[in-house]
């Protein structure tokens, strides 16, 4: 409640908590923005005249304000004339009431308000549901206020990580299982790669029959996003890939799964692609494209993890574990690509 005088607030804010509101008052529009500032407020009744800032300066200042914009805005105020009223609504007012309020008109105009508050709450969960699948929970909340809680995530170029990983020996155990038992081996691959993935910061985009395809430094960009996809390789072909085939082994389903794990940095056109009825995330171009190949190569080679120079070139902490393979060529590349792996992570039979 936002009004200058002091009594007449008091009767509006009682009328208001006697439907089971709970409200907070103010007598100026400084003392307003202030309780704006510290306190979670659903809907505003805002006086217009009043000394110092008055009800205009309000509402502008809360549509500049991202957050503050979102908040509905109920106009309670004995201010007269046709253009003022229509400068209330221009400057995002949800509706204006004149003074004194009809207690049952003022009742449904806060009914109506707090109902697009929840269902403000309920898009933004949702959005927020959407997101986590994908994205780590720590940059959830920065890609919202980013995007303003859209779905779609604008296009952007990104320096980041592109890591390819693929499940080895995933087709032969399926040729001879049922079709039950392979969707559980697969779901509960793709789940515990999955987390890793998300554990470490990365982003996932897709997955890929057996294998997925994730991104480091996208859609938030991160310096570090080197460091964070070498250290998800190392788990992932490590201590979570010998936990999974463990369980699968308690299961009565042992086959001792392999892993090849590509890695490769530089830019991406990153962003939503797709159709109005179907639209995912993606991060396209030649550093997508070369991690894709150079995960290939793992199985050629006989180590699970690879990576380009350039992924090399972007390492701070993770700088002394890895060592230099060789010399590749890459198909559809003219020029050989050198080549790195983890010196940690042991080498596999090809």
């Amino acid at each position: 409640m936002v009004d200058d005088d002091v009594l007449n607030g008091r009767l509006l804010a009682a009328g208001v908590r006697s439907e089971g509101h709970r409200t907070f008052q103010a007598t100026s529009g400084e003392a307003a923005l202030d309780i704006l500032a510290t306190s979670p407020v659903d809907v505003v009744l805002l006086d217009i005249l009043m000394p110092g800032l008055d009800g205009f300066g309000v509402l502008e200042f809360m549509m500049a304000d991202p957050a503050l914009s979102r908040v509905p805005v109920v106009v309670v105020s004995g201010i007269e004339g046709t253009a003022n009223i229509a400068r209330c609504i221009e400057l995002g007012a949800e509706d204006f009431l004149p003074k004194p309020a009809d207690r049952l008109i003022l009742r449904a105009r806060l009914t109506a308000a707090l109902r697009k508050v929840r269902i403000a709450q309920m898009e933004q969960r949702r959005v927020h549901e959407v997101f986590s699948r994908f994205l780590p929970e720590t940059v959830v909340a920065q890609v919202l206020a980013e995007h303003q809680d859209d779905l779609r995530i604008g296009a952007r170029e990104l320096t980041c990580t592109v890591m390819f990983n693929d499940l080895r020996g995933f087709t032969t155990f399926a040729e001879s299982r049922s079709a039950e038992q392979v969707i559980e081996v697969l779901n509960e691959y793709l789940t515990v790669m999955s987390d890793v993935v998300l554990e470490h910061g990365g982003t996932l985009v897709s997955y890929l029959g057996d294998g997925m395809m994730s991104v480091f430094g996208a859609p938030v960009e991160t310096p570090d996003h080197a460091d964070q996809a070498v250290a998800a390789a190392r788990e992932m072909c490590g201590a979570r890939l010998r936990d999974l085939n463990l369980r699968l082994e308690r299961l009565g389903l042992l086959q001792g799964f392999r892993l090849g794990v590509g890695m490769a940095s530089g830019p991406v056109m990153s962003g939503n692609v797709g159709s109005p009825r179907r639209m995912e995330y993606a991060a396209v171009g030649d550093t997508t494209n070369t991690a894709a190949r150079v995960e290939s190569l793992t199985k050629e080679v006989g180590l699970p993890v690879l990576m380009t120079e350039e992924t090399v070139g972007f390492l701070t902490s993770e700088r002394a574990s890895v060592s230099y393979v060789d010399e590749l060529s890459l198909r559809g590349r003219e020029h050989p690509v050198r080549l790195w792996t983890l010196s940690d992570v042991a080498a596999v039979p090809p």
